[in-house]
């Protein structure tokens, strides 16, 4: 078993992994730090646990979301598509997506500054 020391919000932790996982415990931990990074900027320091939770449940919100467009029925896509276009319907769905993401952030923030 592997061992792998991570950093989220200035602190380390040791974590325990498979033996080949540590370069992946890495990208996800930079992954949760960029996340607690984005809430402390929105709603500064309101204390490490309490941060800590607010990013869990964006993460879980987000994971959730990717559920939800996986179950969902899909149009028929062209066989063939450049790297990195976007339909403007595909531009549009990404866009408002992106603003209920926001508005869900600003509410979890909200109901946090006022405990």
């Amino acid at each position: 078993m592997a061992q792998v020391s991570i950093r989220i919000n200035g602190r380390s932790y040791d974590i325990a992994c498979d033996d080949g996982q540590e370069e992946r415990i890495h990208s996800l931990a930079n992954y949760v730090d960029e996340r607690v990074k984005e809430i402390s900027g929105a709603v500064g320091q309101i204390g490490e646990q309490r941060l800590l939770v607010m990013t869990s449940l964006l993460i879980a919100d987000e994971l959730g979301d990717a559920h939800e467009q996986l179950r969902a029925p899909k149009p028929e896509q062209p066989t063939v598509a450049e790297p990195g276009s976007l339909s403007a319907a595909e531009s549009d769905a990404l866009a408002e997506n992106i603003e209920n993401m926001a508005g869900r952030i600003e509410g979890i923030a909200a109901k946090l500054i006022k405990d």
